[in-house]
Formats: structure tokens, sequence, C-alpha cells
């Protein structure tokens, strides 16, 4: 199987991972770039569990994107939101009224 070297750029950060042609933005994520907070669910694009941003801050199912399309196109986490120190609103919501993460749309 012919893997090719992409730059996949996470949460602002470069990463250079070769990935076969069938591959998922979820997969190389979660196995390569070992950012687990994106999660898998269905695999099948219904429950929302491994949605990451994308371009302009719009909504990717990881699971259905291949990860040989997103060469040189940035990706935020949930790893990501929060800006440097700060947490993110829905983090801080999170902790203060001691929420868990259960729901199949709550890491996305």
């Amino acid at each position: 199987m012919s893997r090719q070297l992409i730059s996949l750029v996470v949460n602002g950060d470069r990463y250079e991972v070769f990935v076969a042609p069938h591959e998922t933005l979820l997969d190389v994520i979660r196995d390569r770039v070992a950012l687990t907070g994106t999660k898998r669910g269905c695999t099948s694009g219904a429950c929302g569990v491994c949605t990451v941003q994308g371009v302009d801050g719009r909504a990717v199912l990881s699971c259905l994107a291949l990860a040989i399309e997103w060469d040189n196109r940035p990706v935020t986490t949930i790893e990501g939101v929060a800006g440097g120190d700060e947490l993110h609103p829905v983090q801080k919501a999170f902790l203060e009224y001691g929420a868990v993460q259960y729901g199949a749309c709550t890491p996305g």
C-alpha cells in the first residue's frame, strides 16, 4: 500500500506524517498525532463525536474525512480550543458545573 507524506496542521502545530489513501483524519489525529480528545463513535457521521474544526471554524466529521485531503489545512481539536492557559468557555462550564464527558457530541 502506497503512503504519502502530508503536512498536517493540528491546533497550530505542524506534523509531517505518512498516510495511506484510505486513512481518516480521525485515525491520524488519534494514532499519529496522539491527541485523543477526538473520539470514535458511530463511524458513519451520525453522532458527531469525531467533530473537529476545519477552515473558518467549520465543523468537520473527522471519521468521514480522508487525512490526505487535509495536507497543509488547519484543524482544531478539543485540545486546541483553549487560548493558551485560558480555558474556553465550554471548558470552564464543565469545571464550574461538574459536567462529565458523556454525551456522544461532547468532545466535538
